[in-house]
């Protein structure tokens, strides 16, 4: 068989076997190849490191659609020296998805403005780099879809879509406080998720203030008693980047009113 007989249907087969990148790549390395002169192994294995490389960064790629991030956020980008009581082991331990394999939990507090959400991002890049499906949702957004599915009639099936993923994150919790019905509906959520999928929550209100947030003290303990069960916290204290931003700037003054300190213990 000719030379060009056995190259198209090489290229042939690779499509066939959804192998696109290399089908693309096949001339290049085949040109490569004859450069270099490898053994038969050593070319399949640099034939399937190409393929598993393009087959990552696609995965990637659409997790990170799929997740629908806010922002482009890494933790490599995250300044740890700007904001000191970040427990930058802990971060780097909770980069490596073994909390998600265990069904654990991450709470994030802090006042707003000190890179909560930055970090909520960037774990959850993380974890999708890690192979784990990954949705990110404001508090607001989440409680506004599953009443908007209450009232249609299918509140079973968007829990199911919050509960299917295997983290969650869900950003600015009790920046505004739940209507009564809104926090049932996040009960049921957290309840579904418990010991099966993994939440990771950023919010300006300490553990105490939550029964303000949901708006009964009963409501918020059932909560909290299953959010930390098998949980991490991370507490980030300090001024907002924003306002350091703006003293740099001359737009504020040294007397200018600082964040709150959020007060708590950090650790696991």
């Amino acid at each position: 068989m000719s030379h060009e007989l056995v190259h198209a249907r090489v290229r042939e087969h690779l499509e066939r076997l959804r192998l696109g990148h290399l089908a693309e790549r096949l001339d290049a390395l085949l040109a490569e190849a004859a450069r270099g002169e490898p053994t038969y192994l050593d070319f399949l294995d640099a034939l399937l490191s190409e393929e598993m490389e393009a087959k990552q960064r696609k995965r990637v790629s659409m997790g990170i659609t799929i997740a629908h991030f806010p922002a482009v956020k890494t933790l490599e980008d995250f300044d740890f020296k700007a904001q000191p009581s970040v427990d930058a082991k802990l971060v780097r331990e909770l980069a490596t998805g073994r909390f998600i394999a265990q069904a654990q939990n991450v709470l994030l507090f802090g006042p707003p403005g000190v890179g909560k959400t930055h970090l909520a991002i960037g774990l959850g890049r993380a974890a999708v780099e890690s192979g784990h499906s990954v949705l990110f949702t404001s508090a607001t957004a989440l409680l506004a879809a599953l009443a908007k599915a209450e009232s249609e009639g299918v509140l079973k099936d968007k829990l199911n879509y919050f509960a299917k993923p295997k983290l969650l994150v869900v950003d600015e919790l009790g920046y505004l406080p739940f209507e009564k019905r809104s926090a049932h509906l996040f009960f049921q959520l957290v309840a579904r998720r418990y010991e099966k999928g993994s939440l990771l929550l950023t919010t300006n209100q300490m553990v105490g203030q939550w029964g303000g947030v949901f708006g009964d003290d009963v409501l918020a303990a059932a909560i909290l008693d299953r959010l930390l069960h098998h949980s991490h916290t991370l507490l980030i204290h300090g001024d907002s980047y924003r306002l350091r931003q703006k003293r740099k700037a001359g737009l504020l003054g040294r007397g200018s009113p600082q964040t709150p300190d959020a007060g708590a213990e950090p650790g696991r």
